[in-house]
């Protein structure tokens, strides 16, 4: 066994993966403080060719030093807008026809494991904040809330890593990963 060279690896180039069609998935970032999460999160979402990150609140938004260390270059290649309020971002993508899905435990939410995405429609995931989650204002705004099982002591992971797993499970299920 031998790690892949870079040329082996096939990466775009920032103008190629800005021309390349993305998958119908939003990330919304709902006033995540930590830039270093805000870093990996274009880092998972240049991963996963999302259409755009959100960047909400008090969301830090490139450049900074802490996003652009994490993200590794992923601020040039991904599309992001920034709006001052998560409630007014919601308000953008519902007109624009996504459905809104809060990855939050709830009272109503579903187990990621269980739930199945239409394959036919575009979907907004919201990840809050790193101690209170997404706000309450946010989730009745919200189409769904799924939660992804877990199976320890703590019941939460970083923003970030929730974001990789949602979205890796997402494009599986509606047959767009390889």
């Amino acid at each position: 066994m031998r790690k892949l060279t870079m040329e082996e690896l096939n990466r775009l180039t920032v103008t190629d993966f800005k021309n390349t069609q993305k998958f119908p998935l939003t990330l919304v970032l709902d006033n995540v403080r930590s830039l270093h999460n805000v870093g990996a999160a274009f880092r998972t979402a240049d991963a996963f060719a999302v259409e755009k990150v959100w960047l909400c609140g008090i969301t830090g938004r490139p450049p900074q030093r802490e996003i652009t260390k994490t993200a590794l270059g992923s601020t040039e290649s991904v599309v992001w807008e920034y709006a001052p309020t998560t409630s007014e971002a919601i308000r953008q993508l519902k007109a624009a026809g996504y459905l809104i899905v809060a990855v939050e435990q709830t009272d109503q939410s579903q187990s990621l494991a269980t739930f199945q995405p239409d394959p036919n429609r575009a979907y907004a995931l919201v990840m809050g904040n790193e101690v209170f989650g997404v706000e309450d204002e946010v989730l009745v705004l919200c189409d769904a809330a799924i939660e992804i099982p877990q199976f320890g002591t703590k019941h939460s992971l970083n923003v970030s890593v929730a974001a990789g797993v949602v979205l890796w499970d997402f494009l599986k299920k509606m047959g767009l990963a390889g």
